[in-house]
């Protein structure tokens, strides 16, 4: 009864198990996750001669939705979401924050740029908050947008500077994730720029 009983055992585990094997490769696969980098910029260096300052470029803070590495999108009204099964290499506020470190060293009239991490001497502080870097549709169309408030502070006395808020946009060729990535890239440069003329100006009023 026994030899009966194991035989009986051995042929219902196997038969559950190729039922169940056979479930499984009936399941739909799992979504390939896809990492980008934000484009790379094209600035040059200028001519123009250095200021014997050294800055230091805080990472923005920002809203939980904005501090991940998802690649948000607002579709309509004032929802957010975020395009599925993408992401950034990193999280939104340190991709901006290094973005704007690159654009300082390459212009070169500052180019003592660092991060907080660095915990290098300053004499400057560029503190800000990032308010929106997403893909919003406007008449059915993506276009990218950047909000962001920043604050110079004179690392010396810890005073306010002045602060301004910078806003850029940028048309998307069209829906697809990989041209929407490219006109991050884009929108990025111009508000890179624009933080860089901006801080070069303020920082002229402190040399002697």
């Amino acid at each position: 009864m026994s030899i009966r009983f194991s035989r009986f055992s051995r042929t219902a585990l196997l038969g559950g198990l190729l039922a169940l094997l056979s479930a499984c490769s009936i399941l739909p696969e799992p979504e390939r996750l896809r990492i980008f980098l934000l484009p790379a910029s094209d600035s040059t260096q200028t001519a123009s001669p250095q200021l014997q300052k050294a800055l230091r470029i805080l990472t923005p803070q920002a809203n939980r939705i904005l501090s991940s590495p998802r690649i948000a999108v607002v579709p309509h009204g004032n929802e957010i979401s975020a395009y599925r099964g993408a992401r950034w290499s990193d999280a939104a506020p340190v991709l901006l924050r290094d973005r704007l470190i690159e654009a300082f060293r390459q212009d070169g009239r500052l180019p003592s740029a660092s991060n907080e991490d660095d915990n290098l001497p300053a004499d400057l502080a560029l503190h800000s908050d990032l308010r929106a870097f997403q893909s919003v549709y406007v008449e059915d169309a993506p276009q990218v947008l950047i909000r962001l408030d920043a604050r110079l502070i004179n690392q010396h006395n810890h005073q306010m500077l002045a602060s301004r808020r910078f806003e850029s946009r940028q048309p998307s060729a069209d829906p697809s994730v990989e041209k929407v990535v490219e006109a991050f890239g884009l929108a990025s440069d111009r508000l890179s720029r624009e933080v860089l003329d901006w801080t070069i100006d303020q920082a002229r009023t402190l040399e002697p």
